[in-house]
């Protein structure tokens, strides 16, 4: 459940206390309801909108209870709330791109939400911004040996990219859970796997603009119908500059 932007999003999901772990498994069962009544089976092999919710919710360490009885409500029909997929763009401090995807069953609701917080910290949700990012799968491994990096080309990766000790993988979106499938299969269990969107530009910040943005995602972040949050900000340097 997060942006690109190097995966700050991701890394503050990680260290998230517990109200916060809260509101992250929320989402991720709204996501897998969803994923279920759209695809109209709860089988995973046959949903594969599924397939990437339950990859996605699993390295987020979502309690397989609440997984299985969030596919039976779904599968119910009448039990709980239907969910409607929405994408909101905008703009935000020092012109940074935003892409905003909600699961809503109030669209009233959510888009007053959205609106609120582009206008109170000063962006605007005017204008088209999805053309700026790339669907993509990513995965995340804790392991950048030389091993891992063979094995991740050997299932699918298109790219690789190594941070410290960690090693990300991007795919097709539709090979991102059997490349998943094929890494587990060999021993390596990602920390993250998901569908992303990601920038084709980012934008470069300074240290005051970069802790608006920042600010800016984690109030849309906070709202509890937004699913994921991207932008084009160049997050991994503004973390350094912002602290």
């Amino acid at each position: 459940m997060a942006g690109h932007s190097k995966w700050s999003q991701i890394k503050r999901k990680k260290a998230a206390n517990d109200k916060q772990r809260g509101k992250i498994i929320s989402k991720h069962i709204r996501a897998i309801q969803a994923a279920v009544r759209s695809g109209g089976s709860g089988d995973p092999s046959a949903n594969l909108a599924l397939k990437n919710c339950l990859s996605a919710a699993q390295t987020d360490n979502v309690p397989q209870d609440n997984i299985d009885r969030a596919i039976e409500r779904a599968l119910g029909g009448s039990e709980g709330n239907n969910y409607d997929e929405v994408i909101y763009e905008g703009y935000g401090p020092a012109g940074v791109a935003l892409l905003i995807e909600a699961l809503t069953d109030n669209r009233n609701r959510t888009i007053a939400e959205v609106r609120h917080v582009f206008s109170k910290h000063n962006g605007n949700m005017s204008g088209s911004t999805a053309w700026q990012f790339e669907t993509k799968g990513v995965i995340v491994l804790a392991d950048n040996s030389e091993r891992a990096q063979e094995l991740a080309i050997e299932a699918g990766a298109e790219d690789l990219e190594l941070d410290g000790e960690s090693l990300t993988i991007y795919t097709e979106p539709t090979q991102l859970y059997t490349a998943v499938e094929t890494l587990e299969a060999q021993g390596l269990t990602p920390e993250l796997s998901q569908l992303t969107k990601i920038p084709q530009t980012e934008t470069a910040l300074d240290s005051k603009d970069a802790s608006k943005v920042i600010k800016m995602i984690e109030a849309f972040e906070e709202l509890d119908d937004v699913q994921n949050v991207y932008s084009t900000a160049n997050l991994e340097s503004a973390a350094e500059l912002v602290g």
